[in-house]
């Protein structure tokens, strides 16, 4: 079974499911003590009802502070004002304005700590027995056990009620939390979506924009020695344009997938057209997980990337192996200038990389040193 969830409205105005809670309750003693409940002589219902939209308006004061998890300024005073608008009153508007004590009770409950608040509840809940003991040993017929049971009744049931709108105002306050919560959480998604796209188009467009400027000076050169050669380079910048239009498209929707095989054969051509040496120790690999599969050939897309455009490399070595379980890349090109984008770790492409190889419980190293820069990233051959 499923839980169900709360109407949008509920988790959007909590406080108003709260103050109909409170109306209620203090609408009471007013019918009460105009009725004559309990044998009582009846009042009339004007003084009641001012006085009962007094406490109502203070009790909301507490229970709406409460709820947002402070209490209000002046709260004794305004606690003050709610005992004695409960008791004072009783000897002109009879027993029956003691139910008005619900509310009393709830806000002993939300503005006390500690011994206080224990110290008041018990308090208020003797003064409860006492005045049902007053109202029932006059009336003739009650045995034992009915005053026993009146007097658990004149306990329990104001109890129940005050516990309910503290438990109330304490809900309200965990409904805000928790819409604060999901719209955190919705922040932070929006947030690593953004991350994602910003990484994966720069490692995707870094490489390809190489490859078309690279490929556009090359056709330029042999245009005027070599139409046919032109002609085809031409060709291959046309491809490699549109597949970086389809990628960017895929990946926009979350959907784009790389493969190791096709990054390391496509790392090499596009190598081999700068005239870089290119050697290739890639050993026979089993099937390896999507997280793993991933890290390591947007290493290679963002290796290759990072050679073309911040060194002068004349030779290149790509090294793909496994030993113990892991699988480890390194890439090492010479050719470095400075320390200075290829040289340095914090690049914005070299922290996708380290980001996608933590994300496949792997590691990731990069640096340069005597001239020559090291990438290497190795993770699991299984899943981690």
């Amino acid at each position: 079974m499923t839980a169900s969830i709360p109407p949008r409205w509920v988790l959007r105005h909590p406080r108003r499911l709260l103050i109909a809670l409170h109306v209620p309750l203090a609408a009471q003693a007013p019918v009460y003590t105009s009725l004559g409940a309990d044998g009582s002589p009846p009042t009339g219902p004007l003084p009641a009802i001012l006085l009962a939209a007094v406490i109502l308006a203070l009790q909301l004061r507490h229970s709406l502070a409460d709820a947002r998890g402070e209490r209000p300024a002046g709260w004794r005073w305004s606690l003050t004002a709610v005992l004695l608008l409960t008791y004072a009153p009783i000897w002109a508007l009879g027993l029956n304005w003691v139910s008005i004590s619900t509310l009393t009770m709830a806000s002993t409950l939300m503005l006390l700590r500690g011994l206080p608040r224990l110290v008041a509840a018990a308090a208020q809940l003797s003064v409860f027995a006492a005045l049902q003991l007053v109202a029932t040993l006059p009336t003739p017929g009650f045995s034992v056990w009915q005053i026993v049971i009146l007097e658990l009744y004149a306990v329990i049931v104001p109890t129940l009620f005050a516990a309910a709108l503290a438990g109330g105002a304490r809900l309200v306050r965990l409904v805000d939390e928790l819409e604060a919560a999901r719209t955190e959480l919705a922040a932070t998604a929006v947030g690593a979506e953004r991350i994602r796209v910003s990484r994966d188009l720069h490692d995707l467009l870094g490489q390809s924009l190489s490859a078309i400027s690279l490929k556009g000076d090359l056709a330029l050169r042999l245009l005027a020695k070599d139409s046919a050669a032109a002609h085809a380079e031409i060709e291959s910048l046309t491809g490699v344009a549109r597949d970086a239009l389809h990628g960017v498209r895929a990946i926009t929707r979350d959907e784009h997938t790389v493969s190791l095989r096709a990054e390391i054969d496509g790392a090499a051509a596009l190598l081999g057209a700068a005239g870089v040496d290119t050697r290739l120790d890639v050993a026979d690999l089993p099937p390896l997980p999507a997280p793993a599969q991933n890290a390591l050939a947007w290493a290679v897309r963002e290796g290759t990337t990072n050679l073309l455009r911040h060194s002068e490399a004349g030779s290149c070595t790509l090294t793909l192996s496994q030993q113990g379980g892991r699988v480890r890349l390194e890439i090492v090109n010479d050719g470095v200038r400075g320390e200075v984008g290829h040289g340095s770790q914090r690049g914005s492409g070299l922290a996708g990389v380290a980001e996608r190889a933590e994300a496949a419980s792997g590691s990731f190293q990069a640096g340069a040193r005597d001239g020559r820069f090291r990438l290497s990233v190795e993770v699991p051959a299984q899943g981690g």
